[in-house]
């Protein structure tokens, strides 16, 4: 039950000590207490979790144009963030996680400011049917967070400079292109500010719970440690991850978010493999990667691989879990015939 009630409004645009602020105010969080975290990142691409950053963005035209790049804890798509863009993050113990509520509190802040939204599926936020705002999750232990993008005014044009987005995913999604599928909330109330949000969020905020909120700042946090999980979210390894030599690989897009399967392949058993994806449950993506090595690459291996790495994943169902096998072992087989008339070997 939540009793007590925390905001930080940080100041600071730099995206990697914003993502470090984040990780530690997730595993500081007392229990009982609910925090709301806004945060702003200048010229960022942040990527999923388990993306490919060389196939989710413009790598040559975001280091002319000096955007950084960025990875977040959570699953799900790329996003470009500039100064248009406010971020949210509500940080809570697991079993005082309430996602309705806190999607009630980001609709009634844009209501109190004049604008209708809607929540449409797991993640987005629509205003006028286009999107305003993608939310992911992250749990770790029995800490999470759900946090968000707030379109105000953000360079729709840049956004979709940098952003490589797939056909598929456009398709799926019913439009032609990146920039085609949002809005900014200015487009629909020019009068919204970056700091009349912060102050409209702040108070349905309080009035969610019927909590007076304490404030708090970045000065409250240790510069030691603020400096020291920066430096991870800043490194090369964490932001690109290592390269590995395959000579499998298949990919494609289900309803759920698509998947790319790198496979290095020995005597028929995977020695090495990586698994991109912007699916929003993080955790089975990154176990799968790890359950695939030293298993024979065969549909017997491969469906044990899947097993164990859904089975494990607590944010998935157990239906969830034997729908995305079942769909990655369409795939694999597809792939396996395709290989097997063009070479006669076995995948």
């Amino acid at each position: 039950m939540i009793r007590r009630l925390l905001t930080i409004d940080n100041t600071g645009t730099c995206p990697y000590t914003n993502l470090a602020l984040e990780e530690y105010l997730l595993d500081t969080v007392a229990d009982g207490t609910q925090i709301l975290y806004l945060w702003q990142n200048s010229n960022t691409i942040v990527v999923g979790r388990n993306q490919d950053v060389f196939r989710e963005c413009d790598m040559e035209q975001a280091e002319k144009d000096g955007v950084r790049i960025a990875r977040r804890l959570s699953g799900g798509g790329a996003v470009f963030h500039d100064m248009g863009n406010l971020n949210f993050t509500f940080i809570c113990r697991r079993d005082d996680r309430d996602i309705a509520v806190n999607t009630g509190i980001i609709l009634r802040a844009l209501k109190e400011l004049g604008v209708d939204a809607e929540r449409s599926g797991r993640n987005d936020i629509l205003v006028q049917g286009a999107k305003v705002s993608g939310n992911a999750f992250y749990e770790n232990g029995d800490r999470c967070y759900h946090h968000g993008t707030l379109l105000i005014d953000v360079d729709r044009e840049r956004m979709a400079r940098y952003l490589s987005v797939s056909k598929e995913k456009l398709q799926l999604k019913g439009v032609s292109s990146v920039k085609s599928r949002v809005i900014n909330l200015r487009d629909v109330n020019a009068d919204i500010s970056v700091t009349g949000i912060k102050a409209s969020l702040t108070e349905t905020f309080a009035k969610a719970y019927g909590i007076r909120p304490e404030t708090m700042t970045a000065a409250d946090i240790p510069q030691q440690e603020q400096e020291r999980r920066a430096a991870r979210f800043a490194s090369r390894e964490w932001i690109f991850g290592s390269r590995i030599f395959c000579n499998k690989s298949m990919r494609r897009r289900f309803a759920w978010g698509d998947i790319e399967l790198l496979l290095r392949v020995e005597d028929g058993v995977v020695r090495d493999a990586h698994v991109f994806s912007d699916a929003m449950e993080q955790e089975s993506i990154l176990r799968l990667a790890e359950a695939l090595k030293g298993r024979s690459c065969d549909a017997e291996g491969v469906r044990a691989a899947l097993g164990e790495a859904f089975a494990a994943d607590g944010a998935l169902t157990r239906e969830a879990a034997a729908d995305r096998t079942e769909d990655i072992m369409k795939l694999v087989e597809e792939e396996t015939k395709v290989q097997e008339a063009t070479d006669g070997r076995q995948i």
